[in-house]
């Protein structure tokens, strides 16, 4: 379906409007979305500001266009993908750093904001904004609120929604609402600032956010654990997580992903499990390296290696932060399925890996296993081959049987890459039928005619 929307020129927007191909073919889908998936929108919209937002929102709920707000086009489950068509709102041009409170180890931006600009707005001020996601040098904070991100630091930090104090959005009806507070607590009031966090663009438009800091730490470490068995592996980090040890990173790469990080990004890693790790504190660094050493030697690591020096510890981590592209590049002939991100109990993290890794040897795929292990995050992809319908099938079946496997476990089917459209299908068997009647009753209530994002996070009735 195509909708008029001939009328936003009518609107005298601060922001500008695109009706070109290019424009419209470059927000038809995100990152994660396959060609054929994808759904060109009838226009783009850049807004200059919050006012912009509000007319367009009021203008296109009256005419029943849908809108999809659109960050930087990294999303991994296609929530940026505008499926029923209507209007991309590309929010990137609202990019200013706002306000910078030192004071507060708070800053207020706008939503186009690239996450690693937050770190540079506040260095100075000897601050930085730790729950940055691995994308955090090209995905904005707009998005990261949306699907509320989380990174590698998640074990010491948290998630994004942990970081976020106050919010202004716009209803689908144009209405501005702030919500949250400025204040370090509140217990004022429903937390509407909590159900916006994560909603992905569903139920609000973001467009101003107000962020907490933390110092930046005196003592940082990073380093490099290699062990004999992926059962090693995985047990070292339950260990070290339940233990105590107050690491800020800890990263699991199999063997499978090692050989795909060599290939892409030159490195020389171990063909052998691997636990990535960084310390941050502002004293007893060492003491905290040395305790985990303790932990992982007796769970069979075979190397524990440990640098202080930056250049050193950015060149380890590059290979884990090229991961995604190392296995879409790995074999021409394969392709991966939608990039697994299920997250358990840490108690269950070995049991999780084991049960993707025999599936994998049993039905004869290639399926790579890394993620932020300190969380029981496990990200995954099922290669299969694109032109065979059978391979598509098992390496379908395969991920939804891993994914189900997580939900046994207590677990999630998305620990930070959101619902989107590739995981509709799992909200109810998550959430049970009661919660998900209430999830739309929500939406139903604040976006009553569904203009904003339609066809995302819930399944089709």
């Amino acid at each position: 379906m195509t909708y008029d929307c001939s009328f936003l020129g009518e609107l005298d927007l601060d922001g500008d409007v695109s009706f070109g191909d290019s424009h419209r073919d470059g927000r038809a889908g995100d990152w994660g979305t396959p060609d054929e998936e994808k759904v060109r929108p009838d226009a783009v919209v850049w807004p200059g500001s919050t006012e912009d937002v509000s007319k367009l929102l009021a203008a296109a709920t009256e005419r029943g266009v849908p809108v999809t707000p659109y960050a930087a086009g990294t999303g991994l489950e296609g929530n940026a993908t505008p499926v029923e068509a209507g209007i991309s709102l590309d929010m990137t041009r609202m990019d200013e750093v706002l306000d910078v409170r030192p004071e507060d180890f708070q800053i207020d931006v706008e939503p186009g904001v690239i996450g690693s600009a937050v770190d540079e707005a506040v260095a100075s001020h000897g601050l930085f904004f730790p729950p940055l996601p691995s994308s955090g040098e090209f995905s904005t904070v707009g998005g990261m609120v949306a699907t509320d991100a989380s990174g590698m630091k998640t074990v010491k930090y948290g998630e994004v929604a942990d970081w976020v104090l106050e919010l202004e959005a716009v209803l689908a009806d144009g209405t501005v609402i702030k919500l949250g507070s400025k204040a370090a607590k509140t217990s004022s009031g429903y937390n509407l600032k909590d159900l916006v966090v994560g909603s992905e663009g569903t139920l609000a438009v973001v467009t101003r956010v107000t962020l907490r800091l933390a110092g930046i730490p005196a003592q940082k470490r990073a380093g490099r654990a290699v062990f004999a068995s992926l059962d090693d592996a995985t047990a070292a980090v339950a260990d070290a997580v339940t233990s105590g040890v107050d690491v800020a990173t800890i990263e699991l790469l199999d063997e499978t992903s090692t050989r795909m990080a060599n290939a892409y990004s030159d490195t020389d890693l171990p063909d052998a499990p691997t636990v990535f790790f960084e310390f941050h504190a502002d004293h007893g660094v060492d003491e905290e390296v040395a305790f985990c050493r303790s932990l992982f030697e007796s769970n069979g690591a075979e190397r524990f290696e440990v640098s202080a020096d930056d250049t050193e510890m950015a060149e380890l981590w590059q290979a884990r932060k090229d991961l995604a592209y190392a296995v879409q590049s790995w074999d021409p002939d394969l392709r991966p399925l939608h990039p697994g991100d299920v997250t358990v109990p840490i108690s269950a993290y070995g049991e999780v890996v084991s049960y993707a890794k025999e599936l994998a040897a049993d039905r004869g795929l290639i399926i790579p296993c890394f993620g932020h292990a300190g969380d029981g995050n496990v990200h995954y992809s099922v290669l299969v081959d694109p032109d065979d319908p059978e391979s598509v099938e098992l390496g379908e079946r395969t991920y939804s049987d891993i994914v189900h496997r997580a939900l046994e476990l207590g677990g999630t089917a998305t620990g930070e890459h959101g619902i989107g459209l590739g995981k509709r299908e799992y909200l109810v068997a998550e959430h049970g039928e009661a919660a998900v009647r209430t999830m739309r009753a929500v939406k139903d209530t604040l976006d009553p005619t569904g203009t904003l994002n339609p066809g995302k996070i819930f399944p089709d009735e």
